[in-house]
């Protein structure tokens, strides 16, 4: 079993990085993700569910981590995530479940530790 939480330390510590070097860019590149999951006519919860399909799709580890972690926050259940998974292995064929089962595994544990 991977250890999730150093993968957490990880994005957390890059993310760090390219704040630190990239100060304005960052500053504006947070504001789209208020902007894109703020609950309008959908709610927060499949906004977050969509990211985790398009994160398995485009094969993003670290988009996986935080989308993963968020749409549970959001409340997203481990059946709503595993059908989010078979949409994006539908559209991203093979790879996808590898990446889907990575997304599968960080959410078990993130739901394991609470």
């Amino acid at each position: 079993m991977s250890d999730y939480k150093e993968a957490y330390k990880e994005l957390a510590h890059n993310q760090a990085v390219l704040v630190k070097n990239c100060p304005e860019l960052m500053t504006a590149f947070r504001g789209i993700p208020k902007e894109a999951l703020k609950p309008k006519h959908l709610d927060t919860k499949t906004k977050e569910l969509m990211a985790v399909a398009i994160a398995i799709s485009v094969r993003c580890e670290g988009c996986i981590l935080a989308h993963v972690r968020d749409a549970l926050k959001a409340g997203a259940t481990m059946e709503e995530l595993a059908e989010t998974v078979e949409v994006a292995v539908l559209m991203g064929g093979g790879p996808a479940t590898a990446y889907g089962a990575k997304a599968l595994a960080v959410a078990e544990s993130l739901v394991k530790e609470k």
